[in-house]
């Protein structure tokens, strides 16, 4: 399930992001992707390519997975307007909005799990 009023489109200063085309309301569900799950050793190999950016930590495990749909394009901030929870039983991701959300905003998540989280994550710390 995916928002027909989600569009992705170059951001200032992030490359590309989700935008919306309409006003969304706090506690909307705008995205539900299914995911593809790989194994600790699979996530060994994505680590040293591009894709490492774009892949989520599932379980704990050590597994990863890629989700299909807009879920890889959001871009992080620390004080994301967007959520998203974990479905390990379906393999799914859900992005569902935490505050309203204007025409032509962006849409963000927090890389670390919790919209709320001020963690450093690892490209902040790189810098």
């Amino acid at each position: 399930m995916l928002k027909p009023y989600l569009f992705i489109d170059k951001t200032a200063k992030k490359g590309r992001g989700v935008f919306t085309k309409q006003r969304i309301a706090p506690g909307t569900v705008i995205e539900i992707s299914p995911v593809i799950v790989m194994s600790k050793e699979d996530k060994a190999h994505i680590e040293k390519t591009v894709l490492f950016n774009y892949i989520f930590d599932w379980g704990k495990k050590g597994k990863c997975c890629m989700a299909i749909g807009l879920v890889p394009m959001y871009n992080h901030s620390y004080e994301s307007n967007c959520e998203y929870i974990m479905d390990y039983t379906d393999d799914t991701i859900t992005i569902q909005t935490v505050r309203a959300i204007k025409k032509g905003e962006e849409l963000t998540i927090n890389y670390n799990g919790d919209w709320k989280d001020a963690t450093q994550i690892w490209f902040d710390a790189k810098q």
